[in-house]
């Protein structure tokens, strides 16, 4: 009976997280960032210039330069309701990045914690 119980309580917990979209932001390593890109789809962007972008970026990452003059209108044609997975070379640039996001009321913002430089020294995958 207890195995019952505690199965079904398993099984409650965890019906009740599916579906639920985190909220706040996340300052996380690239291990942590890749598995999280993963396994809950989102919208990433590298706010690196476009030079440094070309040199290798994470793949389905799309190139928003946080010093555009644009880059707050590029954001508005984001999904704020959406996870939003944004890094640079080593964590500056998407902090800033960060702080225009929470103004505009993005939900949940995934940070990469040292950026590329972190993320090609784990070996990570870079598309060219």
């Amino acid at each position: 009976m207890k195995k019952l119980l505690y199965l079904i309580l398993i099984t409650f917990t965890v019906s009740s997280c599916n579906g639920q979209q985190k909220k706040g932001v996340e300052l996380i390593p690239p291990a942590a960032f890749e598995k999280e890109m993963t396994v809950h789809k989102g919208q990433v962007i590298d706010v690196r210039t476009p030079k440094e972008y070309k040199s290798g970026h994470i793949n389905g990452a799309v190139n928003l330069h946080v010093y555009d003059q644009d880059f707050t209108k590029r954001l508005d044609t984001l999904d704020k309701s959406k996870t939003v997975y944004v890094y640079c070379k080593a964590g500056g640039r998407s902090a800033e990045a960060v702080e225009t996001m929470k103004t505009k009321g993005f939900v949940h913002i995934v940070e990469l914690d040292g950026g590329m430089d972190a993320w090609n020294e784990a070996g990570k995958p870079v598309k060219k």
